[in-house]
């Protein structure tokens, strides 16, 4: 039995509803819970968010900004934005929630033999909606070091529920404030020397029998973000071979930087771009591993995983996010579908679009 009442780290038992841990989190618990290979890390739950902003005030201060607002009127609601995000930033966090973030945040760090950075990653309780992507409208920092820098962010992870886009988007479709929350996962930092996505459904044509692989160098941002044009394969499900391969520019990577203890993006050498990043045996890994997740929420999945440089091979693929396909595994698959000409660009937008990254 877990004795915070605002942390909740991925491998503790018990319920893991998305009201407590928001989309992201509770994947996480769940992934961990199933022996996935999880980084360790620990939830800031929803229940610090709700506590945060009604202890301090700003829950009424925002219901205030947020009235009437006309989803139009952009100029109004970039000012209500940066209002609301500029007090998330000075309003006092109560004394329980940062001594049990202090507790936590500690503890994580003497899993290891040294100091790890960490990655911030905000978990809204609205994302993952069948009918909506709200998920990756808010933000995602890596590579952070320190108790201090990590609480910061934690912050700004709360204050991004209300960024400019994410106010229009609730406004344009119908999203109630009223219960929003957000939970945010603080998680030992992946160095990856190769990431990306996989969805266990050709977002295509519906194809439930291939397993489609974007994959570039680095850690999984550029990806995600679209910024690189990725590896492209299509993978057998029951034979787990490639069916199909495009090679992506894969021009730039997202890589840790000791100088500015964040990330920096730089160019790939011409030689690396040429060739695929995954090797034959790394890409039945991703779709094993992809097939795993599917199985244990029955349902089409969208994973994002990433291979730690760290690590030693048969140990370096981890699961950071697995979130259900909403467009494709709703519908009738297509019994007939016709050959590819789904091009990377408009798969790595397909997944964008879907998903909400």
């Amino acid at each position: 039995m877990s004795d915070y009442l605002f942390i909740r780290f991925f491998d503790e038992t018990g319920p893991s509803t998305v009201e407590h841990l928001g989309g992201k989190c509770a994947s996480l618990v769940n992934l961990t819970a199933a022996g996935l290979p999880v980084p360790p890390g620990f939830a800031v739950t929803t229940a610090a968010y709700t506590s945060f902003v009604e202890l301090s005030g700003l829950a009424d201060e925002i219901d205030r900004l947020l009235a009437d607002l006309d989803p139009e009127d952009v100029a109004v609601i970039d000012d209500v934005s940066a209002r609301i995000r500029a007090e998330f930033a000075t309003r006092e966090v109560p004394e329980a929630i940062a001594a049990e973030f202090t507790r936590a945040y500690d503890a994580l760090q003497q899993r290891f033999s040294e100091e790890q950075p960490v990655a911030v990653r905000s978990s809204a309780t609205a994302e993952d909606l069948p009918d909506a992507s709200f998920a990756g409208q808010q933000d995602t920092y890596l590579w952070l070091r320190g108790r201090d820098a990590v609480a910061e962010h934690i912050r700004r992870c709360w204050a991004s529920l209300y960024t400019s886009r994410a106010i229009v988007y609730r406004l344009a479709n119908d999203i109630p404030d009223e219960g929003l929350s957000m939970a945010v996962a603080v998680q030992k930092m992946v160095d990856a020397k190769v990431a990306g996505v996989a969805m266990t459904i050709d977002p295509s044509n519906g194809d439930r029998s291939t397993i489609v692989i974007d994959a570039a160098w680095g850690l999984g941002e550029s990806v995600v973000s679209g910024t690189v044009t990725p590896d492209n394969l299509h993978v057998d499900k029951v034979l787990l071979t490639v069916s199909e391969e495009q090679l992506g520019d894969k021009h730039i990577e997202v890589v840790p930087d000791a100088a500015s203890q964040g990330v920096v993006e730089r160019e790939v050498e011409p030689e690396r771009r040429a060739v695929r990043c995954l090797t034959d045996d790394e890409v039945i890994a991703v779709a094993a591993i992809a097939k795993r997740a599917e199985k244990h929420f029955g349902s089409p999945q969208d994973i994002e995983w990433a291979i730690d440089r760290t690590l030693p091979a048969g140990e370096n693929l981890l699961l950071l996010q697995s979130r259900p396909e909403t467009v494709w595994s709703t519908k009738q698959p297509d019994r007939t579908p016709t050959s590819s000409g789904f091009g990377i660009a408009s798969i790595t937008q397909s997944l964008m679009t879907q998903i909400g990254r």
